[in-house]
Formats: C-alpha cells, sequence, structure tokens
C-alpha cells in the first residue's frame, strides 16, 4: 500500500507540474472570475453560503466552480467546492455525516441507511447498490471548471498496519478554455479488517470532460469500479462483543482477530465499467445587456437565449460479479442448496444501453415563457446473464435473459425567480419487460421573507408503480435460485421540509403507503440432532412480496446552537412502520455533536474540538447475506434485536489556508456496559481505533 500510496502521489505532482506550465498562457483568456456568477450555493449539510464574507482563495476558490448533472436531461446543479471544515471528520465514516447507516463493521462494508426516506431505489444491477459509499453514479459525479490546472488529494488512515484501514483519493480538473475542461477521480480503499475474513479492497476512478458553449454543451463520464470483499458471516456468537469473560470462563478476553467466524475463503468480486453522455443543441437568440463598470462606465455585452433544446443521453453500464467460496465442506454444512455442486467460481453479468432523446422548450425565453416544458422518449436494452445447468452432471451453460423498455414523459420546471420553484416529471412504460410502469414525481420550495430571514418550505412528493428489478425477478447462483412472477409495486409519498437558517432549524417530515412491497428475506431452516433439538440452521433467501399495505411515518429534526466558541448540533429521527416484521424500522435514531470553534494565528489556523455521539433505539435490523451481498430481513425464527448503545468519538479539526487534518479517536466508549456495538445481527462494529485524515487543495 504505501509503495502504491508513493507512486500515484508522485504521479500527480509531475502530472500538476507540467500541467500548470501549460496552462499559465490559458489563464488570461478566461475572462472574469467564475467565483463572481449570480449561482445558488450551499454547503454539505444544505445552508447557503454567504459568498460575500469570502475574502480569500481557502474557502472558495477564486476561478473555480463546481457542478453535477441530472443523468436523464443533464441539467446542471451548482454546488459548493468541497473545502469545508466543518464535520470533515466524519466524510469517511462508513455510518454517514450523522451516523444513521448500518454496516459490517469495516470501512468500505455493505451499508443500508436506517432512514427509510433517504434509501435509494434499488437498480437493475443490486449488487453494487450497498457500496453507495464509494460507487458513484453519473448523478454524483462532480464536473469542476477553472482557470488554473485544481487538484485536491485526501489521504484517510485507521488503526495498525495489520488490521487497519486506509483509503486515497484524488481528483483533478483543468480547462483549456473557457469552455472545454477534463478531468480525472481515483478512490483506492483497503480495509483490513480487525475481525478475521473481512478485509475490503476497492480501486474506483473514472474520467470526465464537459464542454459548456451558447449553442452546444456536453458532459461525459467513463468510470470504472473494482470491489472485492472477504465475508465471514459475521461471528459465531455475539457474547465474544457483549460478554467476552463467559465465553472463556474468565480466564481471558479474545481479541477480535481471535473470534471465529462463520465462513472463511468466501469473497465476493465485482467490476463494472460505465460510460455516460449527455449533450444538447440549442436554438435561440443573442440580446445586449448592460453590466455597470462603473458610475459612469456601461459594459454592454451580448448574451445567448436558449428558446429550444433537443437533447440525446446515452449510458453504457457493464457488470460483472463473481462470487468465489474454495471450502466445500463448509458449503454443504452452512448452505442448504449447492445448486452448482462443487463449483468454487459462481458468475453472472449485465449489459444494458439506454438513450434518451428530448426536446425541451427552455423558461424565460420571454416574458410569457414562465416555465420549462420537455418531452422526451427512452428505450433502454438490458441483456442478464447467469450460470445454468444441463442434464449433462456437472456442466455448466450461460443462460441470457434479454429485456428491453420503452417509455415516454414529460417534464414542466420552474428554476428562475427567487420565491418559488417546481419541478414535475412524469413517465410511462409503453412498451416491452416494464411496460404499464409509471411514476410521477413532484418537487418544489417557497421562499418567503419571515423573521429578518428567508424561510424556506421544501415539498416533494411522488406516485410510482415499479417493475420488481430483474434479480428480484430471476436469479441462479451456486446457493439461492428464483424464478418469481411478482406483481408491481405501487408506492405513494409526500414529504415536506421547513428550514429557517437562522434559528438553524430544519424540520422534515413525510407519509409513504407501499403495496405489494417486495423484499429479501432470510428463509434459514433449522438443523436438528438425533434428540430433536435445534442445533443451528442452514441458510436460503429468497424473494417475497407483501400484498397488503405498508405505510411509513418519518419525522427528523435538526437543530444547532451555539454560544460564543461553543456550539451544538443535534438531529432527532423518529420512524415509524405499519409493519415491523415486513419492513422493519427503527423508531428513534438520534445524533449529537458537541464542539468548541476558534481559530489561533490571527484566525489563519481554524481549530474544530469536540466529540458526537450517535444512537438508535433497538430493532430487528435487517441481516446480511454473504452468498449474495445483500441485506435481508432476519429469520423469524433466529431474531435478534441491535441497538440501544451510544457509539461516541471524540475529534479535532484543523483547517490551515488548503490543508485540513483531523484526529479522531473512535468508538471511546467500546467496552462499556453491555458493549451492544452492532449495526448488523452478528457483525459488531471496530472497537476503539485512532483515526487520521489529510486533505490538501492545489489550484495556483
Amino acid at each position: 500500500m504505501k509503495r502504491i500510496f508513493s507512486i500515484i502521489f508522485l504521479l500527480f505532482l509531475c502530472c500538476q507540474a507540467s500541467l500548470m506550465a501549460q496552462m499559465n498562457t490559458l489563464n488570461n483568456n478566461f475572462g472574469s472570475s467564475a467565483s463572481g456568477l449570480d449561482r445558488d450555493k450551499y454547503d454539505r449539510n444544505g445552508n447557503p453560503i454567504d459568498t460575500t464574507a469570502v475574502v480569500d482563495a481557502n474557502t472558495i476558490p477564486i476561478g473555480l466552480y463546481s457542478w453535477k448533472v441530472d443523468s436523464r436531461f443533464g441539467n446542471v446543479t451548482y454546488i459548493p467546492v468541497d473545502t469545508l471544515q466543518h464535520n470533515f471528520q466524519n466524510t469517511n465514516d462508513m455510518g454517514g455525516l450523522t451516523g444513521q447507516y448500518n454496516y459490517l463493521g469495516n470501512l468500505g462494508s455493505p451499508r443500508l441507511s436506517r432512514i427509510f426516506f433517504d434509501r435509494r431505489d434499488a437498480s437493475q444491477y443490486i449488487f453494487t447498490d450497498p457500496y453507495d459509499f464509494c460507487v458513484q453514479r453519473p448523478q454524483d459525479v462532480i464536473f469542476t471548471n477553472t482557470l488554473s490546472p485544481f487538484t485536491n488529494l485526501t489521504y484517510y488512515k485507521g488503526g495498525g498496519s495489520r488490521d487497519g484501514e486506509e483509503r486515497f483519493k484524488s481528483y483533478f480538473a483543468i480547462n483549456a478554455n473557457k469552455k472545454l475542461g477534463f478531468g480525472f477521480y481515483i478512490d483506492y480503499l483497503y480495509g483490513r479488517g480487525l475481525y478475521s475474513d473481512q478485509s475490503t479492497a476497492f480501486f474506483n476512478g473514472g474520467l470526465f470532460s464537459s464542454y459548456r458553449g451558447d449553442k452546444y454543451d456536453m458532459h461525459f463520464i467513463f468510470s470504472n469500479d473494482n470491489l472485492k470483499m472477504a465475508e465471514n458471516g459475521g461471528i459465531t456468537d455475539d457474547r465474544y462483543v457483549t460478554n467476552p469473560l463467559d465465553m472463556a470462563e474468565g480466564k481471558k478476553e479474545y481479541a477480535t482477530g481471535e473470534i471465529p467466524t462463520r465462513l472463511k475463503q468466501i469473497w465476493n468480486h465485482n467490476t463494472s465499467y460505465h460510460a455516460f453522455l449527455t449533450h444538447r443543441y440549442n436554438l435561440g437568440f443573442y440580446k445586449e445587456k448592460e453590466d455597470s463598470v462603473s458610475a459612469d462606465s456601461v459594459k454592454i455585452t451580448q448574451v445567448f437565449v436558449p428558446v429550444t433544446s433537443f437533447i440525446h443521453t446515452l449510458e453504457v453500464d457493464l457488470n460483472n460479479r463473481k462470487y468465489i467460496s474454495y471450502d466445500t465442506q463448509q458449503n454443504q454444512q452452512y448452505f442448504e442448496y449447492n445448486y452448482l455442486g462443487n463449483d468454487s467460481i459462481d458468475k453472472t453479468k449485465r449489459t444494458s444501453i439506454k438513450n434518451t432523446i428530448g426536446i425541451a422548450l427552455q423558461e424565460g425565453f420571454n416574458k410569457w415563457a414562465k416555465a420549462g416544458l420537455t418531452a422526451f422518449l427512452s428505450y433502454e436494452h438490458r441483456n442478464f446473464a447467469l450460470t445454468d445447468t444441463t442434464d449433462i452432471p456437472g456442466q455448466r451453460v450461460i443462460k441470457n435473459y434479454k429485456e428491453s423498455a420503452l417509455s415516454i414523459g414529460g417534464e414542466l420546471s420552474k428554476k428562475q425567480g427567487n420565491l418559488l420553484h417546481y419541478n414535475v416529471l412524469g413517465e410511462l412504460a409503453i412498451a416491452g419487460e416494464d411496460a404499464g410502469q409509471f411514476s410521477v414525481e413532484g418537487k418544489g420550495d417557497l421562499n418567503v421573507h419571515l423573521f429578518g430571514d428567508t424561510v424556506r418550505l421544501d415539498v416533494n412528493a411522488f406516485v410510482k408503480n415499479q417493475n420488481p428489478v430483474f434479480y428480484y425477478r430471476h436469479f441462479q447462483s451456486k446457493h439461492y435460485w428464483w424464478n418469481n412472477d411478482l406483481s408491481k409495486i405501487m408506492r405513494t409519498r409526500l414529504e415536506g421540509k421547513l428550514s429557517i437558517d437562522k434559528w438553524g432549524t430544519q424540520l422534515r417530515a413525510g407519509v409513504e403507503n407501499i403495496k405489494n412491497y417486495t423484499y429479501l428475506a432470510n428463509t434459514s431452516v433449522p438443523v436438528t440432532n438425533a434428540e430433536g433439538e435445534r442445533t443451528g440452521f442452514k441458510n436460503n433467501a429468497a424473494v417475497k412480496q407483501y400484498s397488503g399495505n405498508i405505510q411509513v411515518l418519518s419525522a427528523i429534526l435538526e437543530q444547532k446552537f451555539n454560544v460564543g466558541i461553543f456550539h451544538l448540533d443535534a438531529e432527532v429521527a423518529y420512524q415509524k412502520s405499519s409493519e415491523q416484521d415486513i419492513l422493519p424500522l427503527p423508531e428513534l435514531s438520534a445524533y449529537g455533536n458537541l464542539y468548541m470553534k476558534f481559530g489561533l494565528a490571527k484566525k489563519v489556523l481554524q481549530i474544530e474540538m469536540g466529540a458526537d455521539v450517535r444512537y438508535f433505539s433497538k430493532y430487528y435490523a435487517p441481516d446480511y447475506s454473504p452468498a449474495i451481498g445483500q441485506f435481508y430481513n432476519q429469520n423469524p425464527e433466529d431474531k435478534i434485536e441491535i441497538g440501544g448503545f451510544p457509539v461516541v468519538n471524540l475529534y479535532a479539526n484543523l483547517h490551515l489556508k488548503r490543508t485540513r487534518i483531523f484526529v479522531m479517536m473512535y468508538h471511546v466508549n467500546a467496552g462499556s456496559g453491555k458493549s451492544n456495538y452492532f449495526l448488523a445481527p452478528h457483525y459488531p462494529i471496530n472497537p476503539s481505533m485512532l483515526k487520521l485524515g489529510f486533505s490538501w487543495n492545489f489550484f495556483d
């Protein structure tokens, strides 16, 4: 790892030095600083940034701005450059910035949000969905326009060299001129694992480019994900963590690496390639715009006003999954079925090509165009390759499932102005595998000046009739095998959010109704001895569908307080599922961060010091299946509760010019109380560990 890090670091420095020399002649061609453009900017917590308070390039770098694009039309959403100090210590935390995710303990392991409304819809390739911590979809990639080459290098380290964790991230962006830019990102993650057979080794990266002209606009991404994870099935007995003295008759406490686990020599390996292209051609006209240069001088410029846009978006995905298992005896003992006999490798592949074409009438090209209107047509071809058996023992063939989906839709949106914005999008599948599937989604925000501040009300609602994804309908593998005829899932949601920045208050509440909720279930069967006593279970899984209605109610309150240098950030979430056995959710989740914030050396060095705590009430959290790398409901005959145990971290954040540093003592309360620190059944999180993080920005 040290050798790899050193080589990559040197390559980046060499690349930057040469590109900086080449770019010196380009800086004079950019015109005025991009940071002066009138754009909405928000920090990572959704709070507006006061750009008038920025006086140096360390917070919002001069001549540098960033954005993301949506994966359907390529519409741009501007975001702030990530140079914020606050919560930097949690940017590499598997539990998320406010600790709302369940995961398996090790860095990079699969995770699932406990906040139901924050969960993404399942993708057609479900095997990488639990890795959203590091796998980026097209809408997650950040594009940058910069006056000079911009580089960010970030390094995280936790624990020792034998069983610790490391992560190295790099981001580079450069512009050839005002309109054309290029860049790449790399994310290397290696979690050795404190518990046996749980290592993670991920290497993700991508190239991106953008061209943003008056008449032609283009964004391109090519990325690769390589995820290899060892599976241990969890520890054999939770008492090794909750009551360690009971497991050795009071003579010994086990080190984490000595605690026996259920499985060994098993890996899930996902390799994916993605290509994304969205571009549009705009028809419109130029008009003159007057800008004041001084009290007696006016500058007249030509501004392009788009009227109609022709849009094309292409998405190509190639996914490969290998499930590797070498211990035949272990497989016979642990799993109910071994459909592929003693085969050590089980493969599945997915290929998808999706084209979307659209025509948009732009908002604001005259006084009557109060909203934008877009019509679109999408066609997706999907091919899934699964291993199959034949009548000849030991012979394997590949069975291909080909699917297509043709859909039409439209969007009505209002983005201009300060008072009201909205977006309504509808889509209907008219042919193919998903025929009859439809969705209507609406978002809006109302901004009212009240209490000496702008009060913002956001509303989000949708009605979706969804066809269950392919792998819920068909799956063939070494241990699980199903072909299901499933009904469409009907979902209706209404959610609102009230934000008062001056008070540091954000209240979010919503309700959803789900019919035909489709989920993975643990269907393991008990094993008994000669006396009829249950000695364990043989693992199996199945897809199930609940034909009734499930209601989910959610309310989340975020509140920030400060008195002088003392600050408190608090978040409390309440959830209620009407069918806890089908859709289990904790009723209470909470996060608190108490810290001091101050500056030294004429405030050049900014410091945050404090402690945070995350907690959730006890519930029957989803279990985890190593054979498919997915979370599934617990076996009704072998259920356990997790939760009711706070996790406390101590930290210090430092921000000096272009460098951010944090030092954290993670999980300082490990070993206290009943030590019930599990975020998934039988998967304890790591005990106390020292963590470090560094982030450098170079944009000279």
